[in-house]
């Protein structure tokens, strides 16, 4: 009598590896129509403001508006995951962006640029969705991984991002055909992108990783923890310096990025640029963002979390010098906002690597809301300022502001590391 032979089992660390590898995929397959959604509205909503409210100043608060949002659903976002997991966060994220943007879509019909304000806000929760779905990555991630499987999710915005803004023209033209007003077509297709991510999320993204992670480390508070954000967050930080340096150099990257990318469509369109123009230097940028993230995260893992945040000063100085001395150079605009994209992902992964590991798990996701609420509030705070240098002074007076800090950042940075270094 022969046996029957069996099966081997999966041993708890592979079932682990086969976890993690779906949810790198989910969450993938979610940032790429999250992020056609981000991008689509990305494109013309500083344009579509400067239309409605004739100014440029006002035209500034566009950027701010999808920033402040990401910030004001950072800490819901992060509340929702400490509570039920991972999905529950990001679905409240895509929820309100694909609410932001049916509002959007009544702003533009109705010509009143406050409301469309009102609608960015909310819109900006396919930014919180996306920030959020990096940390999901790590939440199963091994031991020296976790700069590379959170640049994986991050690299995965590249399809949708760099597509999205030249998807603008083509959907503002099936808008009209379809009886929308101009250019809040471009608003109508996001929502549908935030939708799908919606879909991905809620039925694919199982079991949680954070609710898995959890039970693997023996934390069983996790029901509390989404309601002491804030407080566990500050404490954390308080006591962990490495958390804190990343906090900054995240916020800084952020500002940085968005005071120059926010205020760059209304120039080149004041300078006579196309919409067709317009869309391709915005495509550019967002792939300096995303498109290298994998190999920024194997320098972060390899090299070091802080050399890495001290290339994307570097590069992000670099960037504000270009974009400063432009002038009416396209060419130099746009390598401006290449650069600038590749700073940003220098300070993205490698300080969202640093905050993960520097705290406890039953911390993380207080700690990581912290992290973009600040990011997000600094981050609106430049397009603000920025809108008012532009509208006052000039885009080279902005790229000098943005090169100042920068430079402040990366010196802080520097010094603060080389004195705590064994």
């Amino acid at each position: 009598m022969t046996s029957t032979p069996t099966k081997p089992a999966v041993s708890p660390p592979d079932r682990i590896q086969i976890i993690q590898r779906r949810t790198l995929g989910v969450l993938s397959a979610a940032q790429i129509v999250g992020g056609v959604g981000v991008a689509v509205g990305l494109a013309l909503s500083s344009v579509v403001v400067d239309d409605l409210s004739g100014s440029t100043v006002i035209s500034g608060f566009a950027g701010t508006a999808t920033v402040l949002g990401a910030a004001l659903l950072a800490l819901p976002t992060a509340k929702a995951s400490g509570r039920g997991g991972r999905r529950a966060g990001l679905s409240l994220a895509y929820v309100a962006a694909l609410t932001g943007c049916a509002i959007s879509v009544l702003a533009i019909s109705l010509r009143t640029w406050p409301l469309l304000l009102a609608g960015l806000v909310l819109v900006g929760g396919g930014s919180a969705g996306g920030l959020a779905a990096r940390y999901a990555a790590t939440d199963l991630s091994p031991k020296g991984r976790a700069a590379r499987h959170l640049s994986l999710v991050v690299w995965a915005s590249t399809i949708g991002s760099v597509a999205g803004p030249n998807l603008a023209k083509p959907a503002d033209q099936i808008g009209m055909r379809l009886g929308l007003v101009e250019k809040a077509g471009p608003f109508a297709f996001a929502a549908l992108a935030f939708a799908l991510a919606l879909v991905i999320i809620v039925g694919f993204l199982r079991p949680d990783p954070l609710t898995l992670a959890r039970e693997l480390d023996g934390a069983k508070d996790s029901g509390t923890a989404g309601n002491r954000t804030i407080r566990t967050a500050w404490q954390t930080l308080r006591t962990t310096p490495m958390a804190r340096r990343a906090l900054v150099m995240i916020a800084v990257s952020h500002t940085a990025m968005v005071s120059v990318m926010s205020m760059t469509p209304v120039k080149l369109h004041h300078d006579g640029s196309s919409l067709d123009v317009i869309g391709l230097v915005i495509s550019l940028h967002i792939a300096g963002m995303y498109m290298f993230s994998p190999l920024v995260g194997w320098l972060a893992d390899k090299v070091g979390k802080i050399p890495v945040l001290m290339l994307g000063m570097t590069l992000l100085l670099t960037a504000a010098a270009l974009a400063g001395t432009a002038g009416h150079r396209v060419w130099q605009v746009t390598a401006a906002l290449f650069l600038l994209g590749l700073g940003w992902s220098c300070g993205l992964v490698a300080g969202s690597a640093l905050v993960t590991e520097s705290v406890p798990i039953d911390r993380r996701p207080s700690v990581q809301g912290l992290s973009d609420l600040l990011m997000n509030v600094c981050g609106a705070t430049g397009t603000i300022i920025a809108g008012g240098i532009v509208g006052l002074l000039s885009f080279g007076a902005l790229g000098l502001g943005v090169g100042i800090m920068v430079a402040l950042a990366g010196l802080w940075l520097a010094t603060t590391w080389h004195r705590t270094r064994p």
